[in-house]
């Protein structure tokens, strides 16, 4: 870990209790810090209150008091907290700096850190990038961090400068840095999200702006070129762009021409060889191909993770086989687009689970995709109807009414014929019924492994 003193002896606040808040406190009082933590909510369970107390962290739960900002030099939210927050947006007038635990994460890091962002396929994309950088490695580490779930700022002190973070990062989160420099910065996509939190499409493009906002001539900025806001972005930046394209808009990144994967001009693989299902899973290989042969990666490498790689819990992850329905979770489809691309990739027909948090917008760009590749849909929560809306107006004829992700397992399979495809890719937000979107997926997973019991013992 690198020797930081700048954080010596000054008051920080930490806004919010989860791991990075947790991480970032712990971090914050190692370098000298003097560390408040606070949380909207008392956790039902005080264990980590006690831990961070006893470690001489001041906690305040259960509400947000003004006071706390007396004092104070710096705040360190967590990435999902709003600008219109009270104690942030008092913050922010009071020209306190905020920011978020992938800046800290980047100051002590001795190792390089590549940051993956976009719409859709960041995990994925993230992964698949680890993978083929340990592939074969012999000398340091690539560690999956930030986004994906494991805190970027507990790792950052672990690693050697023979590693590297490679770190999902969130539009929320990108709001929150200043210094962070990535080497590489790989941009996936771009698409209409998060608007509830950024007010603005244009607000979100420049928070996805940000990650290549400190990048110089010296590093990489890998894009993808079939989105063309994803272009525009790429006119902005001093990195060297990479691009990647599934239509072979380029040839001089990574790109599927004919069925083949190629970086520049030399061919890596046949796209139907890579193991998980879709065109946007191409996608992801094809920004993954770039960061790996930036940094050297042999062919045989890079095709043995794309040959092997099944795939991320909730995304497009396949479940099991129930009585000759493959049954798919993809509990991470929270917006229209990551729907969209899990229909794309299947070619048999599919009993489609969908619905949850209504932000507020119908389904009817769903319509198309639903016409094409879906032969009966259960829905549910918020958005129940308007989701069936929109599959009447593709003509489905058989859409049944659930209560959950969970309820839809037995009437969705009721619905499906041998052959079929048992898909949750819900196209909303979990907010409505569950607290998280894995929890949804394990919530799922669980609802599916009973059926197929059921199932089994009924032969």
């Amino acid at each position: 870990m690198k020797n930081v003193t700048k954080y010596q002896n000054k008051h920080v606040l930490v806004l919010g209790l989860g791991t990075s808040g947790v991480n970032a406190a712990n971090l914050l009082l190692k370098l000298g810090a003097k560390v408040t933590v606070n949380d909207k909510q008392t956790p039902a369970d005080l264990t980590v209150v006690t831990k961070l107390q006893a470690a001489g962290i001041t906690v305040v739960t259960g509400s947000h008091p003004l006071e706390l900002l007396d004092g104070v030099d710096l705040m360190v939210k967590n990435p999902g907290i709003p600008y219109t927050n009270v104690l942030v947006a008092a913050a922010v007038t009071q020209g306190i700096p905020v920011i978020t635990e992938p800046e800290l994460a980047y100051e002590v890091s001795e190792a390089p850190m590549y940051c993956v962002t976009g719409s859709n396929g960041k995990t994925t994309t993230t992964t698949m990038i680890t993978l083929m950088l340990n592939q074969g490695q012999k000398n340091g580490r690539a560690v999956a961090v930030g986004n994906i779930g494991v805190s970027a700022s507990k790792v950052a002190q672990e690693v050697t400068p023979a590693d590297t973070l490679v770190t999902e990062i969130s539009s929320f989160q990108l709001m929150g840095i200043t210094d962070l420099h990535p080497h590489i910065a790989v941009l996936t996509n771009i698409y209409q999200a998060h608007t509830d939190w950024h007010q603005t499409h244009a607000n979100y493009i420049k928070a996805k702006m940000r990650v290549t906002m400190n990048q110089t001539a010296d590093d990489y900025f890998v894009v993808n070129w079939d989105v063309p806001e994803a272009r525009e972005v790429a006119n902005h930046t001093q990195a060297q762009v990479i691009p990647f394209s599934r239509q072979a808009l380029t040839t001089n990144g990574a790109y599927e021409k004919d069925g083949v994967l190629y970086y520049q001009d030399e061919a890596i693989m046949p796209a139907a060889e890579i193991k998980v299902p879709g065109t946007h899973n191409v996608e992801n290989a094809l920004a993954a191909i770039a960061v790996a042969k930036l940094c050297g990666k042999s062919n045989h490498d890079i095709i043995e993770v794309l040959k092997t790689f099944s795939g991320v819990r909730h995304r497009t992850q396949f479940v099991t086989t129930v009585n000759e329905r493959k049954v798919y979770n993809d509990s991470k489809a929270t917006d229209i687009e990551a729907t969209q691309k899990a229909l794309d990739g299947f070619t048999a027909p599919v009993v489609l689970l969908a619905g949850g948090l209504d932000r507020g917008f119908t389904f009817d760009r769903l319509v198309p995709d639903l016409q094409k590749h879906v032969r009966a849909m259960v829905v549910f929560g918020e958005t129940a109807d308007l989701m069936a809306d929109a599959g009447q107006k593709a003509g489905i004829k058989e859409i049944i009414h659930s209560q959950n992700a969970v309820t839809a397992v037995p009437e969705a399979y009721r619905l499906s014929q041998p052959g079929d495809i048992i898909l949750l890719s819900p196209a909303c937000a979990s907010w409505d019924q569950w607290p998280t979107f894995e929890v949804r997926g394990d919530r799922f997973i669980e609802a599916v492994e009973q059926l197929k019991a059921q199932v089994e013992v009924a032969k």
